[in-house]
């Protein structure tokens, strides 16, 4: 007996494990040897491509497509129309799955609606990257990624909350009062 949900339009390949409680809604295609963690939530019309690994508590919204090479952490965001990419020089007429470029997602993340991202550059715990973003390069923990190509613009909480540091490197985020420090263009929490 199956302990996860998948509607009757999404079809699910052999070799997959999935996670207790994970939601897989219409028109989703889980393919081969793909690992989901408990308590996911996989929206409409999304395509998990074959040995990708997602951690507890993944939210994927409609109409992303997760490629070979890619990893999340656990509690990671990927918001509505979102982009992985798995190459770095595509071309339909050459194959190139054997140069398949990793991205990993960390604990926490936030993948903001439209936003690409270009493989081969990982994304940090609780980084949030804004909509329509465009990655080009590897981001810290908790920073705050926006525009094309994407620039840090400042540092999240856990929490989602923009952190304001001190002349000391300190900040507190507004919601939860928990403490951060920066120091040498790290975060981390107190």
């Amino acid at each position: 007996m199956k302990n996860y949900f998948a509607h009757e339009s999404a079809y699910i390949d052999e070799g997959c494990e999935i996670g207790e409680g994970t939601k897989i809604w219409h028109f989703s295609h889980i393919m081969p040897n793909c690992k989901l963690g408990k308590g996911c939530n996989i929206g409409q019309n999304v395509v998990v491509s074959p040995q990708v690994t997602l951690g507890d508590n993944v939210k994927v919204q409609n109409n992303v497509s997760i490629y070979t090479g890619v990893t999340c952490d656990d509690d990671v965001f990927l918001g509505p129309s979102m982009v992985f990419t798995n190459v770095i020089n595509p071309r339909s007429a050459v194959n190139r799955k054997a140069e398949y470029a990793k991205t990993h997602v960390g604990k926490g993340a936030s993948i903001g609606a439209n936003a690409t991202i270009v493989c081969g550059h990982d994304i940090g715990k609780y980084a949030f990257i804004g909509a329509g973003a465009v990655i080009t390069k590897n981001v810290p923990d908790y920073a705050l990624m926006v525009g094309n190509p994407a620039r840090q613009m400042g540092w999240m909480s856990e929490y989602g909350s923009k952190l304001i540091f001190d002349e000391q490197g300190k900040a507190e985020c507004t919601e939860t009062g928990a403490q951060y420090q920066l120091t040498n263009n790290q975060v981390i929490k107190l």
